[in-house]
């Protein structure tokens, strides 16, 4: 019996359909392409490439290098699936040396977009160029050109309609190219590199750059002039590093990268590594800055792993692991810093107990000349033993009766020498420079401990623990607050209802004396300039400084602890990593977020009688009081049931 055609199930595509289907593995946005090209430009030798992009690269993404270029007879086959000259046998998969290899780039490339490439091989006296739009190639054809290669690739996904709607706005896929240049520029500074946006030139980088400058010219100067130098080789693995301090950190990951043999790559186990090597030193949500180059026999590794080839198949994960470890640990050990204000922050000192309670945080606990190595080993256990023996002494001194047998803090008096007592004094802050004002505003601050009656207050039903959290008796039994979490939502919603509310006005803010600047990268100067007006409302005024450099005119009392500059490098830096658009919604929540944990309280800070009641009288008159503004609980309850649970008092 025949076959009946129309019976059949099983089709085989046609190979532009499979060059598409590819091209979604490989090419997921203008960004995947760039960084294909440029690599494509490293393998052939070139020591200059020129990136130009036009409307984020939706309309043209065109590369120009002086590499070895491509002889007429090869032009056609390099677009064909699988068509390479970076490897021939099989045994060339276990060590290669290339950027790339699979030979899909070009095949993918040309199956979703208009292509022109022109090339001319240093041997010959002419260039060639072909046409291909979405698999539709033409004929070689004679054309002008210096040596090299150039490439421009046009309206990417023009006709694939259903994948081009997924592409953000220009200046987003600008981002995320920039990115590939960042990293392709870091992993590469023996090459002259140049970046330009619908004819703007945004890197221009010369050839033969040290590491540290290509760092202050793509991510930061700030993060250049604050660089520790690392090198250590051992076991077949060389490690050379460019580490921050732990006093420069960052709010996301997005500032640590890793190459191997100058390719960029993602890795959970070096991750980890560089987690485990600034454990103890970072502030809880910070991330470490870190640019780490391994060397290591090629044979050593996989990166035949996924098409975009950055992810790693090591044979010995481990050794990367404690190489990488052991390489940035015994550096940062060796580092004298500022433990009172590092380990402050990493929370050692929150947990005073017995004799203790008298000193002043970590600073009494640790000399300035010690090591981190010896701070960290003020480790959890120790942690824990605190608090339970700070339960045990407030247990042992709480006798029913009267009120003067409990302890200090449940009729905290301050004394008239009492320095966590004293006054505040608004704008002396950490040498910022705001100009004097008399009748400054905090509004949304708790009030100054000050002039206290030496009549002896009613016996509160709650007290502070540990100078972080708050234990407040309740009908049902008792709640832990985190005083915190709980002053970041208040402060959240005043400040979202002044927003709301236009007739109230901006909150009031000081004019800087001395402006304070922030570095802002190009791709992120759209979404700053479209956050002013929003800044404005909260009274925050910003003025363009120079080249990729703002200024802070103007900042709000409320946020009188806080940096202007590093309050302005935070919130540029989430709104860079989230993408949020301007505009919308989820930036103002973005802006009262920062706002918000920067103006709260903190953890460690000893609060008086009357700032806690403020506080609790504060939380009774806002909305969502239960949960801070990212989320987490602001307080927990436990029932009296609960507690005749844990002493064993049911069933009696």
């Amino acid at each position: 019996m025949a076959d009946n055609p129309t019976n059949r199930r099983i089709h085989i595509l046609d190979k532009n359909m499979v060059n598409m289907i590819a091209a979604g593995e490989v090419i997921e946005r203008p960004a995947s392409v760039a960084k294909e090209l440029l690599e494509n430009s490293i393998d052939a030798s070139a020591d200059r490439v020129y990136l130009h992009i036009e409307d984020g690269g939706r309309k043209l993404i065109q590369i120009t290098d002086n590499g070895t270029g491509i002889s007429a007879e090869d032009i056609p086959d390099a677009f064909e699936p699988h068509a390479t000259s970076k490897i021939q046998k099989v045994e060339d998969l276990s060590s290669i040396r290339s950027m790339g290899f699979r030979g899909e780039a070009l095949a993918s490339i040309g199956s979703i977009a208009s292509v022109k490439l022109t090339s001319r091989t240093k041997d010959s006296i002419q260039a060639n160029s072909i046409d291909i739009d979405c698999g539709e190639k033409g004929e070689v054809f004679p054309d002008s050109s210096d040596y090299g290669t150039k490439i421009e690739v046009r309206n990417i996904f023009y006709k694939l309609p259903a994948r081009r709607k997924f592409l953000r706005t220009a200046n987003t896929e600008m981002g995320h190219i920039s990115e590939q240049f960042t990293r392709i520029a870091l992993a590469n500074p023996q090459l002259e590199m140049k970046l330009s946006h619908n004819k703007r030139v945004l890197h221009n980088l010369s050839k033969g750059q040290s590491i540290e400058q290509r760092i202050g010219e793509l991510i930061s100067k700030e993060i250049r002039d604050n660089l520790i130098s690392i090198e250590n080789q051992e076991r077949g693995i060389m490690v050379r590093a460019q580490v921050c301090s732990p006093s420069i950190s960052r709010g996301t990951n997005k500032f640590q990268y890793t190459f191997l043999n100058g390719r960029y790559i993602r890795d959970k186990f070096i991750s980890h590594a560089i987690k485990e090597a600034y454990r103890g030193l970072l502030e809880p949500g910070k991330h470490p800055v870190t640019f780490i180059f391994l060397e290591m026999p090629y044979e050593n590794y996989d990166v035949n792993v996924h098409p975009t080839k950055t992810e790693i198949r090591f044979d010995n994960p481990n050794l990367v692991h404690s190489q990488v470890l052991a390489s940035l640990r015994e550096k940062l050990l060796n580092v004298k810093t500022e433990v009172q204000g590092s380990i402050s922050s990493a929370g050692f000192d929150a947990l005073p107990s017995g004799g203790e309670r008298g000193k002043s945080n970590a600073g009494a606990a640790f000399q300035a000349s010690e090591t981190l190595d010896e701070a960290m080993n003020r480790n959890s256990s120790e942690y824990a033993e605190r608090i339970k023996e700070s339960m045990q002494n407030f247990f042992e001194k709480s006798s029913p009766g009267t009120t003067k047998d409990l302890p200090g803090f449940w009729n905290q008096r301050p004394s008239a020498g009492s320095k966590s007592h004293s006054p505040r004094k608004p704008f002396q802050n950490a040498g910022h420079s705001f100009r004097p004002s008399q009748n400054a505003a905090e509004e949304f601050s708790l009030p100054p401990i000050e002039n206290r009656p030496e009549t002896e207050p009613a016996l509160n039903k709650w007290f502070q623990i540990h100078s972080s959290y708050i234990l407040r008796e309740t009908e049902e039994g008792f709640e832990i607050i985190d005083q915190h979490a709980l002053h970041e939502r208040i402060i959240y919603e005043k400040m979202y209802a002044r927003i709301q509310d236009s007739g109230k006005g901006a909150p009031e803010s000081q004019k800087l004396l001395i402006p304070e600047t922030f570095e802002v990268r190009e791709m992120d100067r759209e979404i700053l300039e479209a956050s002013i007006e929003l800044l404005e409302k909260l009274g925050i005024h910003i003025e363009p400084f120079g080249p990729e450099t703002w200024a802070v005119q103007s900042f709000p009392t409320l946020l009188r602890k806080a940096s202007p500059a590093e309050f302005m490098a935070e919130f540029v830096e989430r709104l860079s990593d989230t993408q949020i658009k301007p505009g919308s919604e989820e930036l103002v929540h973005c802006v009262l977020d920062t706002a918000s944990c920067k103006a709260a309280i903190k953890a460690g800070q000893k609060l008086g009688d009357e700032e806690i009641r403020h506080l609790l009288e504060e939380a009774e008159q806002t909305e969502r009081s239960g949960r801070c503004p990212h989320g987490r609980p602001t307080r927990i309850s436990f029932s009296l049931k609960d507690l005749e649970k844990q002493f064993k008092r049911t069933g009696f």
